[in-house]
């Protein structure tokens, strides 16, 4: 049963009692000045914006300065604040560790200088308390996050996530910022398999989420950079690169457990679609009809672009090769329903094969017209490659269904939901 929404009184008054809903750690090292505002300011938000009991766990890792007395002082002071002391400098194993140990359901990580505006914290959070996801990370990329930051560690950042999505085939937007939330049934699987301990933790922990089939919630934030942050841009840029050479290599030797990870933690296919929809023949006749009219018109446009600085043959073959390597595609997604790298190049091989029959279909109609017309008019060109390529289209449908993308789609079957992150008892309804 989900939780009341308790009064800002109560909230603090169960902070720190019992098993709270969040536990919100706060990685510092070597953060004796901000620490204190910092927690002050986050600790007076939870208090009166949280519908839910909290705790605040500072994880001091390997701190050189005044930072576990700040700590302690004001764990003191504020009901909910607990002080985690870890010998080893990381930002990555402070997190680990701390969220290992905790028995709240939803753990929760914000950097010190608070550059998040906490506004975004419930919108956060409340996916994973409900059960409906799994991580959720805020994303300082979405077109409706606002942002203030140096143009240096905003090139770097872009940068940084597009070598991301390019390298390990991540959809995630923005993997470093500071601001995430995971469920505690999810972390005590996950965390284990991560092996990095400085700032390529949060990266490598949601590639694994990502491929385990998790589902990750993304939240557009409001982020103002902190013109006294003591992260060394360039130093983070240089270990994040061979962090994502790692998880490559780890991923190519098939090293990570991640077919046993999606059995046991991953969401389960959806149930199958009912007769007459896009599963259906007549459903995959009508969007492969739609894809193959755009398919030609977009191969006549070509053709007659081509044409004008090609002999019709030459025209011919690359404005269907063009196509043909677009309309697998297409069809493949939107036609049949099959989403992911796997199996793709393969299609794409048959797609070729089918695109070589289809090259024989249309080149052999303008070869038999030229026999019997050397020197035909543009129109009639036109109209014997329409007639070859709707029987080519045809001839497209029944290999692509039968042949290429045969038994692509497993059968799908009813799965339950995941259970959802458990909520302590002193949380639900009285």
């Amino acid at each position: 049963m989900p939780p009341l929404l308790l009064g800002a009184h109560d909230r603090a008054g169960t902070a720190g009692r019992g098993r709270p809903v969040l536990d919100v750690v706060v990685p510092v090292h070597d953060e004796e000045t901000d620490l204190e505002p910092c927690l002050r300011r986050l600790h007076a938000h939870l208090t009166e914006s949280l519908p839910w009991s909290f705790r605040i766990t500072v994880a001091e890792n390997g701190s050189t300065d005044r930072t576990p007395e700040v700590a302690h002082r004001v764990a003191a002071e504020l009901p909910g604040v607990e002080v985690l002391q870890i010998p080893e400098p990381g930002r990555g194993g402070a997190l680990r560790t701390a969220w290992l140990r905790s028995d709240a359901p939803v753990l929760v990580y914000t950097d010190v200088d608070l550059s998040t505006d906490l506004d975004a914290l419930l919108p956060l959070v409340a996916p994973l308390v409900s059960g409906h996801s799994d991580l959720a990370i805020g994303t300082r990329l979405a077109r409706s996050s606002r942002v203030v930051r140096g143009l240096r560690r905003e090139v770097v950042s872009r940068c940084y996530n597009l070598v991301l999505r390019r390298t390990l085939a991540t959809s995630l937007s923005d993997a470093q910022c500071g601001f995430k939330a995971i469920r505690a049934d999810v972390a005590v699987r996950l965390l284990p398999l991560v092996e990095d301990t400085g700032w390529f933790f949060d990266t490598e922990l949601l590639v694994l989420a990502e491929r385990a089939g998790l589902r990750i919630h993304e939240v557009p934030v409001d982020w103002v950079d902190d013109p006294d942050s003591r992260v060394d841009v360039v130093a983070t840029a240089r270990a994040d690169l061979a962090g994502i050479a790692r998880v490559l290599r780890a991923l190519a030797t098939g090293r990570l457990p991640l077919a046993q990870l999606r059995d046991s933690i991953g969401r389960g296919p959806l149930p199958d679609r009912l007769p007459g929809d896009s599963s259906s023949p007549a459903g995959q006749l009508v969007r492969f009809a739609a894809v193959g009219v755009l398919s030609t018109a977009a191969y006549l446009l070509l053709f007659l672009l081509l044409r004008g600085v090609l002999a019709a043959q030459p025209a011919n073959l690359v404005a269907l090769l063009v196509t043909a390597v677009a309309n697998t595609a297409a069809n493949r997604r939107v036609t049949f329903g099959i989403r992911g790298g796997p199996g793709a190049g393969r299609h794409q091989l048959q797609g070729l094969v089918v695109f070589a029959l289809a090259l024989a279909l249309t080149s052999g109609s303008l070869g038999l017209l030229h026999l019997a017309a050397p020197s035909p008019a543009r129109a009639v060109e036109l109209a014997v490659l329409l007639a070859a390529n709707a029987a080519a289209t045809l001839l497209r449908f029944v290999l692509l269904r039968d042949w290429v993308f045969r038994g692509a789609r497993t059968p799908r079957t009813p799965v339950a939901a995941p259970a959802t992150a458990a909520l302590p008892e002193t949380e639900t309804a009285r």
